[in-house]
């Protein structure tokens, strides 16, 4: 840990200006608690359109920071977080999002600017799982399939996603996230959601889109976990999590923990309006209703392979479209900073199980 001039710990913070009415008023604010917390003022790093973060933490880091924190949305999030990924430099979350999801699975303040970044300054490390995401790109044929089938409107599709030389190595492309990756509905659904909407509404302009998109075409999958035999289903979304907690309370992966050394997938199955209603069912009681429309699995390697081209999205960013994608967990490769005493759930579990109750270490 490095000390700045006078023995003062330093934080940078990697703020995505688009977030804020008065970003000098944000800083100021920043700037005071950590004045008041014994702190340095804080390196303050901007993100830009061109680079979204990734310059600025690396920059953060080679100045010898004691702790980075994103304050942004879930974008700027997964950005810091994949860079800081394999150090040991810690990760304060600040929300300023529509999402803020990493920061809710942890438990932490997400309606307190303030009460976040006294937790950055003067809580412990932490150590959580990252999730490597590997996604392959489809043919202009496939995508062209796709646009021929009179069942299927394709809205979302975009022929500049289309790799045609498979030997390139544009085919394949690695993105490093912290909450989940998705194919299909909920790809479409953060696609669809306009950004004034987020502003003005929140996570309600997620549910506005999502009414827009019930109706969207089903696909075809095969899952192989940790590489066993193929699992095969008809699906309108794929997502796998390393935390499961969304926006409005939904628990969508109820088993996931960040530190657990494992990914949580769910296959949501509906068929049309009345479907819906029977998998969110399912969703929220975890009991069958009808036919299986929901299937939960985990694995620490989950490999999905599509018959047809559909949107990813990582984090509530969208990718565009692909034709597979495998995701891997990182145990414990990201250092995140929790409330003092504060235990991960799934340290939590272990402790329970050896009767050791939640004051243990």
């Amino acid at each position: 840990m490095s000390v700045q001039q006078g023995g003062e710990r330093r934080a940078a913070v990697v703020v995505n200006p688009t977030k804020f009415d008065d970003v000098r008023k944000v800083r100021d604010r920043v700037t005071r608690i950590c004045r008041e917390e014994g702190w340095a003022d804080p390196l303050w790093l901007e993100t830009t359109p061109e680079d979204t973060g990734t310059g600025q933490t690396r920059q953060a880091v080679e100045e010898g920071v004691d702790l980075v924190c994103p304050l942004g949305g879930d974008g700027t999030v997964r950005t810091v977080g994949a860079e800081l990924a394999g150090t040991d430099v810690p990760m304060g979350l600040l929300p300023a999002g529509t999402g803020n999801l990493l920061a809710r699975n942890l438990e932490l303040p997400v309606d307190s600017l303030e009460k976040c970044l006294r937790i950055a300054l003067t809580g412990q490390d932490a150590r959580i799982d990252t999730c490597l995401l590997e996604l392959i790109r489809p043919t202009s044929a496939q995508i062209a399939a796709r646009v021929a089938d009179d069942t299927d409107p394709a809205r979302t599709l975009d022929f500049s996603d289309a790799v045609d030389d498979r030997s390139s190595e544009e085919v394949r492309e690695e993105h490093v996230f912290l909450v989940m990756a998705g194919l299909g509905f909920d790809a479409e659904v953060m696609a669809a959601a306009p950004e004034r909407l987020k502003a003005r509404v929140g996570w309600l302009a997620y549910l506005v889109a999502g009414l827009q998109h019930l109706k969207g075409p089903q696909f075809t999958v095969a899952v192989k976990l940790d590489g066993g035999p193929p699992l095969r289903r008809k699906v309108r979304s794929v997502m796998v999590g390393n935390v499961g907690k969304l926006q409005g309370g939904m628990d969508l992966l109820p088993d996931a923990v960040a530190d657990d050394g494992s990914v949580d997938a769910v296959l949501l199955s509906p068929e049309g309006i009345v479907g819906w209603g029977a998998t969110f069912a399912q969703l929220v009681t975890r009991q069958k209703i009808g036919h299986s429309r929901v299937d939960h699995l985990q694995a620490q390697d989950v490999r999905v392979v599509s018959d047809k081209p559909v949107e990813i999205e990582v984090d509530g960013d969208t990718l565009g479209e692909a034709i597979a994608m495998r995701v891997q967990t990182q145990p414990g490769s990201l250092v995140v900073r929790l409330p003092a005493g504060r235990r991960s759930r799934a340290r939590e579990e272990i402790g329970a199980l050896s009767g050791s109750g939640p004051s243990g270490a």
